[in-house]
């Protein structure tokens, strides 16, 4: 079966599905470029205001796949960096992508599949789940925007610990680090997902996507420079035509409908 990133939409979220079942949806250069595609199609789709990204059967994604490593090795290095390159413009894409990414994590998500969780701006995660940044058990150190990701919202010990070691965590323990935002049973880490999606959803497309903004943003800034970027955001959405919908249905106690 063909490596691939699997695309439908259900409502106004489109599902990204990372499908290679037979190798525990273990990541292809193919599925990069899809996912960059994929997103800046759903950009200036009105119809799509979230985005969910899964991995299909029992397991999130494995990370990168050994075999191709091992060739990988005894090509030049400018050949090497290519796949590498193409897995950051995801991971970059993810993060500029101004609607919010879900991660609907079931079974493992080892390695590049752990940095792809990390770079989503949500987590619904199955209890029987486990991440392991699976790196140094093969030699290797992170890509994908790992290191970053858990050096940012981790003690330094911790995100050195789960990086060195390559320990296996269970999803309670990243949710009780702040990593994971609801825990779901078995096999239902989708569903889950999509309902959250679909709340989010339901939100000023533009508040939400100056919230993104601004949390990418803060820890780039002083406290004083963030006051001036919150301060213009404000005012963007304060003139956008959905406060005055969501002003005044909060006042009318009515539930607001609020354009793309």
């Amino acid at each position: 079966m063909t490596a691939q990133l699997k695309s439908h939409s259900q409502g106004q979220t489109l599902v990204l599905t990372i499908s290679n079942p037979e190798h525990r949806n273990a990541l292809d250069p193919a599925m990069y470029s899809a996912g960059v595609e994929a997103l800046n199609v759903a950009e200036t789709n009105p119809d799509v205001k979230s985005v969910v990204i899964s991995g299909e059967g029992k397991h999130f994604c494995a990370g990168g796949n050994l075999n191709r490593l091992l060739t990988n090795r005894k090509a030049p290095p400018d050949q090497q960096a290519v796949g590498i390159d193409a897995l950051h413009s995801w991971i970059e894409a993810i993060r500029t992508f101004p609607k919010p990414v879900i991660a609907a994590v079931e079974g493992a998500a080892a390695g590049a599949g752990f940095s792809l969780v990390l770079a989503c701006d949500l987590v619904v995660a199955s209890t029987e789940s486990v991440f392991v940044m699976a790196y140094t058990s093969v030699g290797l150190s992170p890509d994908g925007g790992g290191s970053w990701f858990l050096s940012r919202a981790l003690p330094r010990a911790l995100a050195n610990q789960w990086m060195m070691l390559g320990e296996r965590i269970p999803a309670q323990r990243l949710a009780d680090a702040g990593l994971i935002n609801q825990l779901a049973p078995a096999g239902e880490a989708l569903p889950h997902a999509l309902a959250l999606a679909e709340r989010l959803n339901q939100r000023a497309p533009n508040a939400i996507a100056s919230i993104k903004e601004l949390t990418s943003q803060a820890g780039d800034q002083d406290v004083f420079a963030h006051l001036h970027t919150e301060k213009q955001h404000f005012l963007n959405n304060l003139n956008h035509a959905n406060a005055g919908i969501g002003i005044q249905a909060f006042l009318d106690k009515q539930t607001p409908h609020y354009k793309p």
